[in-house]
């Protein structure tokens, strides 16, 4: 019997070999597919959002030249480019254009691509007087279609994307408009640690990329004929081309793959892309595989782990089964050689039956308990979570509630007194926080995970504005009065609007809330530019935080205040916001008495365009 034991012992253990390597083998692979296909889906969403945001860009700028084609002073220069007081007010015009449109440049060319009249005029590197007769965009617009072109500025070594359109008088060419783009901005936005954006153009020449490191690299082979067909319209000017350490491959034959081999590594990406045929791009997604293969690994893993614990349970209940067969048999064995002392032997193993049956009751005891315990606990999280969630929603709420009865309050009493446009005023300042509420429900319901609101150029005095606003009531009732200084130039940050002035409303709440009932009730707000940051202060003249809780003010749910006055969320979900930003957001106690909360985020200065090709 134990011969036979042994043999399904040996048979089952080939078993499971054979069932954890189908599913190493073939689990991974379907595991992978899986986690490629969702890296896929993401990469699509951003593509698209990439391309619309190309698309739109491009589309502001395209009917300009034409209407400047059109104008009196670019006719009349023209017509007559050797008349200085022409090329003067051409000059002039064309800048103030340049400057209302936030273009790079625009200039004016003679048949033959002479320059004779630019925004950039009066700058070190003005285009007057060169010839650009070799673009692509010029010899377009002299043909008489609208020129469209991406080029390296030959002057000014700057990238931009060209429009160009005819000058016709009296029904001929007589010159060419061109209106240059500068698209950095955009490239700029695409920065992310999850995936890369690359633009390519027709020679498979990386021209618009995250990594500037990628810039003039070609995807594609650079074969003769390419570097021939660049050379000639000086596309990329002096600027060194060389091919990227690319090797193409496919998952399944259904996901294309692109290892770039870097100097000491090289990293696998999942490759997203999309035709602009408009503008002759390709506009692609590198998404790192890493992650995915990960998850994949880790996803079998965990197979091949619950795999190892059934198999345990099954040793453990066949051995248990085992030796209770055993036991038996040693029974049967000692009834029939000792029939002398069967009663002896029966109360023995009446005993040893009471035994095995209380363990046996015991074992299923133990386990309900057990059962019951895990569904406490999943209960238990559950109701903790929708406990914060709903916290966090009365906390977040409660300030605009407030100032919008503040402002039905008015509007009522105004529509008594037949004030009706200061009325319908507060009506809309209604709107506008109704509008609020609902950004920060959107903001709250993916607060646990990475926000989606796009982070984008904050000016600090709007958001400032808008925060003294809606905490104004708060100010008046603990009658405290705010000092603002903003330096002598507008701030602007990298952040998101509504959920930076939600900040600023708790942390001034705050204040107002440590200033009620002091002598002084200042509270100061300072903002400074400071190197490649913008650093924000707001201080109170309470009684500062107390050392022995500042590294808990933090904390969610933990509050200062008493029972039933605060959730203690507002700290909390504030330094997850600056977080988000990519800042910081720090507690101190000045040396003169009072808090200072320091917020630091990145600064995004007002996009300039400077005067170059």
């Amino acid at each position: 019997m134990r011969a036979v034991s042994k043999a399904r012992a040996i048979l089952l253990g080939l078993a499971l070999l054979a069932i954890a390597g189908v599913i190493a083998v073939f689990g991974n692979a379907f595991a992978t597919r899986a986690y490629l296909d969702q890296a896929a889906t993401r990469g699509e969403t951003t593509l698209r959002l990439a391309v619309a945001a190309l698309r739109g860009h491009m589309s502001r700028f395209e009917p300009l030249p034409a209407l400047i084609a059109d104008h009196d002073d670019i006719q009349a220069l023209v017509a007559d480019p050797a008349n200085v007081s022409l090329r003067a007010r051409a000059n002039t015009y064309l800048k103030e254009i340049n400057g209302l449109l936030k273009s790079s440049d625009i200039y004016v060319m003679l048949t033959g691509g002479f320059t004779i009249a630019a925004s950039n005029y009066d700058a070190p590197l003005s285009f007057v007087g060169e010839n650009f007769n070799y673009r692509p965009y010029y010899q377009d617009a002299i043909k008489g279609k609208q020129g469209r072109f991406f080029a390296l500025g030959t002057t000014s070594l700057k990238r931009g994307y060209y429009f160009s359109s005819p000058v016709r008088i009296d029904g001929k060419i007589r010159g060419v408009v061109v209106f240059k783009v500068d698209i950095e901005p955009i490239e700029a936005s695409w920065k992310s640690d999850e995936y890369e954006i690359v633009v390519t153009d027709p020679e498979g020449i990386i021209f618009m990329s995250g990594r500037p490191e990628w810039l003039y690299s070609g995807l594609l082979p650079l074969t003769p004929d390419r570097l021939a067909r660049t050379a000639i319209s000086r596309r990329y000017a002096d600027a060194p081309l060389r091919e990227l350490p690319v090797v193409r491959a496919s998952f399944q034959n259904a996901r294309q793959l692109m290892n770039i081999e870097a100097e000491k590594s090289a990293r696998e990406y999942l490759v997203v892309e999309e035709p602009m045929t408009e503008a002759g791009w390709t506009v692609s997604v590198l998404l790192d595989t890493n992650s995915a293969r990960a998850q994949a690994i880790t996803s079998v893993l965990a197979a091949l782990l619950l795999l190892g614990l059934a198999a345990l349970l099954g040793a453990v209940v066949f051995q248990r089964r085992a030796r209770l067969a055993e036991r038996m048999e040693l029974q049967r064995t000692a009834r029939e050689q000792l029939e002398q002392r069967v009663e002896e032997r029966t109360a023995d193993l009446a005993s040893v039956n009471s035994q095995l049956e209380l363990e046996v009751t015991e074992r299923r005891a133990t386990e309900l308990q057990l059962r019951k315990t895990q569904d406490d606990l999943i209960q238990a999280g559950k109701l903790a979570a929708l406990g914060q969630m709903s916290a966090a929603l009365s906390h977040e709420f409660n300030q605009p509630l407030a100032a919008v009865k503040t402002y039905a309050d008015n509007a009522a009493i105004l529509i008594d007194r037949k004030r009706i446009a200061e009325a319908r005023d507060n009506v809309a300042r209604i709107l506008a926080l109704t509008d609020r509420m609902a950004s920060i429900s959107r903001h709250l319901r993916n607060f646990a995970r990475k926000p989606n609101e796009r982070l984008g150029l904050v000016h600090l005095d709007e958001v400032v504005h808008d925060t003294l606003e809606i905490v104004g009531w708060r100010l008046t009732a603990a009658d405290a009065e705010v000092i603002l200084d903003l330096g002598v130039e507008p701030l602007t940050v990298r952040a998101g609007s509504v959920r930076l002035q939600q900040v600023l409303v708790n942390i001034i709440s705050n204040a107002a809330d440590a200033v009620e009932g002091l002598t002084d009730r200042t509270i100061e707000l300072t903002a400074r530019h400071n190197a490649d940051t913008v650093e924000i202060t707001v201080r109170d003249h309470g009684p500062g935080v107390p050392e022995a809780i500042s590294g808990r003010i933090f904390d969610p749910f933990f509050s200062t205040k008493g029972v039933g006055k605060g959730l203690g969320l507002g700290l909390s979900i504030s330094y997850n916001i600056i977080k988000d930003f990519g800042g910081s957001l720090t507690v101190e106690n000045h040396s003169d008495g009072g808090a200072v909360f320091r917020i630091e985020l990145a600064a995004a200065n007002a996009l300039t365009h400077e005067a170059a090709e």
